[in-house]
């Protein structure tokens, strides 16, 4: 999959949740790769896996302070410290633009399904996908805020499968019978 594609759904669909939904008008930044190692910083990280004839993982990330902006803005309500329900907000923004992104990018890739998001939010942690996948990175700027939008996916024929995981169904097989 193409990084321009990838890109440009991202910009997409957060055009759509952050008009619709926040009534926010976002400014993309340049899309780029990201093959590095994983920085450490004060995030509020929503992660959300794709799966299909493709696989990979939607990520977004901001400030904390962006985070309870977006939460008071959705939830109509002073969110002044992430809480629970900010980081429901923002497993929901990952639900909203990662299922933007699925919608896209399934008439080029086939059906993909979407997993339950996961939300990590913290100090002096870092994220970091296995395997020799890049990610695109997108930046979006809003309501004096950013957030990085990442995308990594790749053909399931193309992934190594490790031998052993490769018996395991056949193994599994055995012992059932």
């Amino acid at each position: 999959m193409d990084q321009e594609t990838l890109a440009n759904s991202l910009i997409h669909a957060a055009t759509e949740v952050f008009g619709t939904m926040l009534g926010h008008e976002i400014a993309p930044g340049k899309a780029y790769v990201e093959h590095g190692s994983p920085t450490m910083s004060e995030r509020v990280v929503a992660l959300i896996g794709l799966a299909g004839q493709w696989v990979g993982a939607g990520m977004l990330s901001c400030s904390p302070q962006f985070a309870c902006k977006i939460a008071s803005a959705l939830l109509v309500a002073d969110c002044a410290a992430v809480t629970e329900d900010v980081l429901d907000v923002m497993a929901e923004m990952s639900n909203m633009i990662y299922g933007g992104v699925k919608t896209d990018l399934e008439e080029q890739l086939g059906p993909l399904h979407l997993s339950i998001p996961t939300v990590i939010f913290g100090r002096n942690f870092a994220t970091k996908s296995v395997g020799p996948q890049s990610w695109t990175v997108v930046r979006i700027m809003a309501d004096n805020g950013e957030m990085d939008l990442k995308i990594c996916l790749a053909r399931t024929s193309d992934l190594q499968i490790h031998p052993r995981a490769q018996l395991r169904p056949f193994a599994l097989q055995q012992e059932l019978t």
